[in-house]
């Protein structure tokens, strides 16, 4: 025992070793942290970014939707089973350190022994019987097991950002779904008012051209623009149809069973406030992707520790208690029982080429992960630097083509007046309500693009995996 404890202690100081690279996180440079340039334009406010952005709608029955998405899409409850399982990795590569290792092992064996071993007069038959209790716990000397927990810790947190960037992903899927649900029944209602206003049209060329006071001509170029704007009636109806059953994917539904109040909803939502969009440096905080980077950097980094730690040797303190016996003897007399109790010192000279390459190859992959992560953040103020000017943009087209058609629909009424009173012809007035057609549909369709431009900067921006 006395020899034991010297080595006991020796194995206790390398136990507070760890070789291979500590892990330090990655900082941004301060560019990447500043304010976005195109949230400079009107519309948009440097305070934080929100986290449920869809209640910024102010529509109840978005709002639900969201909230079964949340709770029940697939796509969710695949990433949240990948997080259980890196979650039991990690408990699995804490195990070592926790607890030993034990080992129970009970044997009884009929021999038949050699008659050369034999003391004359002996039966050379007997029973042998065997049993007891190993325990085995690893010095983590060098820091093998805990870098491999260091590793194991990256890749559940690289998991749960993963679960996090699926959970955003739903839901900025779900409210673009319904809008483009909303928008489409928007056009619809466009295009039939505009149908409507065309039938009304046709009625009155035809009471002329029963009078003789417009020729026929009239009512055939009247009847056949009235049947083109028809024409794009079902189309949009399908787009409804088709954004209604994406919704019910999103949120875990069978096509039928989607919300009644779904099919009343016939008008896009409309933002009321700025959108807040926060800094740089928000942003990457933020970003799961981001973090998901970051955190596979660390769990490679831990790696190379683990894949050095085989150039050393294993420690291993072991202890042992049993009973063995034969023939009639007493398994449990003092007499049958044994015990062993010290530490092992395990080498396995490693392959030096072989070692040297896995420590290499780990490093690469530890390089190849920084790249990743670099990547990351420059692909995160990419895309909200775009969205936020892209939405700038669909503002501005939204708005000159608002007044379009207000002009539009004030020169079609004042051709149908004059028509009336005989100061134009006919086609001044067709030509009035074919530009007042298109005028409402590039409006409807200038502002369903508005719509996906916002959902655009709300997914760059990564509000909503905070919703558990």
């Amino acid at each position: 025992m006395t020899r034991i404890i010297p080595l006991l202690l020796a194995t206790s100081l390398l136990a507070g070793c760890a070789v291979g690279p500590n892990y330090h996180a990655p900082v941004a440079n301060a560019s990447a942290k500043a304010p976005f340039m195109g949230a400079q334009a009107t519309g948009f406010a440097e305070a934080p970014a929100a986290d449920q952005w869809w209640t910024m709608y102010g529509d109840p029955v978005l709002d639900a939707l969201v909230r079964d998405a949340l709770a029940a899409n697939t796509d969710i409850r695949v990433a949240a089973a990948r997080v259980e399982a890196a979650r039991a990795s990690l408990t699995g590569a804490r195990a070592p350190i926790l607890l030993p290792e034990t080992t129970l092992t009970a044997s009884a064996n009929r021999q038949r022994i050699s008659s050369i071993q034999t003391i004359p007069g002996q039966s050379r038959e007997r029973w042998a019987y065997d049993g007891g209790l190993a325990l085995s716990y690893e010095v983590d000397a060098f820091g093998r097991l805990r870098r491999g927990i260091e590793a194991a810790k990256g890749d559940a947190a690289a998991a749960q950002a993963d679960e996090d960037a699926v959970r955003l992903a739903v839901v900025s899927d779900t409210v673009r779904a319904y809008l483009d649900a909303a928008t489409s029944a928007e056009r619809e209602k466009v295009a039939q008012e505009t149908v409507d206003l065309l039938d009304r049209s046709i009625r009155i060329t035809g009471a002329r051209v029963d009078v003789g006071r417009s020729d026929r001509l009239d009512l055939i170029r009247v009847t056949a623009l009235r049947d083109q704007q028809a024409a794009t009636i079902p189309q949009l109806q399908a787009d409804r149809q088709a954004a209604l059953l994406r919704l019910a994917t999103l949120t875990g539904r069978n096509p039928g069973d989607l919300p009644a109040a779904l099919r009343g909803v016939i008008a896009t939502p409309m933002l009321k406030q700025p959108i807040p969009v926060g800094d740089g440096a928000a942003l990457l905080a933020r970003r799961p992707d981001v973090r998901a980077a970051e955190r596979r950097l660390a769990a490679d980094t831990a790696r190379i520790g683990v894949a050095t730690a085989d150039l050393f040797p294993r420690i291993t303190l072991g202890a042992s208690a049993g009973a063995s016996a034969l023939g009639g003897m007493d398994v449990t007399s003092s007499s049958a029982s044994r015990w062993s109790l010290g530490p092992l010192v395990s080498w396995s000279i490693p392959n030096i080429v072989a070692a040297r390459a896995r420590i290499a190859a780990a490093k690469a992959e530890s390089k190849a992960s920084l790249a990743q992560f670099d990547g990351a953040v420059l692909v995160a103020l990419e895309e909200t630097e775009r969205a936020l000017s892209n939405l700038s943009s669909a503002r501005q087209r939204a708005d000159t083509l608002q007044r379009a058609r207000d002009e539009a629909l004030r020169a079609s009424r004042i051709s149908l007046a004059r028509q009336r009173e005989g100061q134009v012809d006919f086609l001044t007035v067709l030509d009035a309500q074919r530009t007042l057609a298109g005028a409402e549909a590039d409006l409807v369709a200038a502002r369903r693009a508005n719509a996906f431009a916002e959902v655009d900067v709300f997914r760059a921006l990564a509000g909503g995996w905070q919703t558990t």
